[in-house]
């Protein structure tokens, strides 16, 4: 329910700030759950990912600390946020979302580099993907970086690409996940070129 109330007021806040969100290429959204991997460029990605695969409900992995504020607490809950430890991640990181992706109660949204400031990518996404069946969308954003360069109104554009599986019965060796995590950094540089290839992103 609070997922259902919440979202209208996001939408509604960043028409305000910035002006109708610009979304592309969502027929390639395949049905039923998924992972949606994107590269993490600002802290607003999530709002707009959600709101741009619209009416699907997501999950979203949340760093531990931001669940030490009772208020924060209580929204990420309520917005389908589960606490990760980023230095500890432990079963639950995994566990969790298998867990919904497979119940059919929600989607995922995960930036598998964990950080804006990483282009390394963690190797959850992939055996999320591989032990839940569901497939990974990817997805990038491209736009205003800062606070300042959102509220000039400049664009906001997400552009979803085609999805693609894990095998069921790869195994997940070093190689076979650098070769996946390659396929999805190919993936949203495909995107960016599609959409804009005089984006660039550089992190603060």
């Amino acid at each position: 329910m609070f997922y259902h109330i919440i979202r209208p007021i996001a939408r509604f806040i960043v028409w305000v700030l910035n002006g109708h969100l610009h979304v592309n290429h969502q027929d390639r959204i395949p049905e039923g759950n998924y992972i949606l991997a994107a590269p993490h460029r600002t802290w607003w990605e999530p709002i707009l990912f959600a709101l741009a695969a619209s009416p699907k409900e997501f999950m979203f992995m949340t760093k531990i600390e931001l669940f030490k504020n009772p208020i924060l607490r209580f929204i990420l809950k309520h917005a389908h946020a589960f606490p990760v430890d980023r230095k500890n991640p432990g079963p639950s990181a995994l566990k969790t979302p298998i867990k919904g992706l497979r119940k059919g109660n929600y989607s995922l949204i995960i930036f598998p580099s964990g950080t804006r400031h990483s282009a390394e990518l963690k190797s959850g996404t992939i055996a999320i993907a591989k032990l839940s069946g569901k497939p990974i969308v990817p997805v990038v954003y491209q736009g205003p970086l800062t606070f300042t360069g959102l509220l000039k109104r400049e664009p906001l554009e997400v552009c979803f690409g085609h999805p693609f599986r894990v095998d069921p019965k790869i195994r997940l060796t070093h190689e076979n996940e650098h070769l996946l995590d390659n396929q999805l950094k190919d993936a949203w540089k495909k995107i960016d070129q599609e959409q804009n290839p005089a984006f660039h992103y550089h992190a603060k």
